[in-house]
């Protein structure tokens, strides 16, 4: 009975957490849509496309880095890595939606 409810437990904090419900790259996929959708659309300016872009290829590489280092991508890296990606979508978003 113990076991099953700490498994339970275990299993929902899984199920909710972010990191496991969209992959890294996948978000990175998707703010780079989001940053080209902006461009297309003319919500994003020259100069603000080069700093989200060049934001979103930062993140990238320091991925690409705790993936080399180490031989795992570690769930503090991971964290890290959402962390980032948390701040750039709500810099796109500001970007989008500055009433230029």
């Amino acid at each position: 009975m113990r076991i099953s409810l700490l498994l339970l437990a275990a299993l929902t904090v899984l199920a909710l957490s972010p990191a496991q419900a969209q992959p890294v790259n996948e978000r990175e996929r998707n703010q780079a849509n989001r940053i080209y959708n902006g461009v297309s659309s003319g919500q994003l300016t020259r100069a603000e496309t080069a700093n989200a872009s060049r934001d979103l290829a930062r993140i990238q590489r320091r991925e690409s880095y705790y993936r080399a280092t180490g031989g795992r991508y570690t769930a503090a890296e991971r964290r890290a890595t959402q962390h980032q990606l948390n701040r750039s979508s709500r810099q796109i978003y500001r970007l989008k939606h500055n009433a230029r």
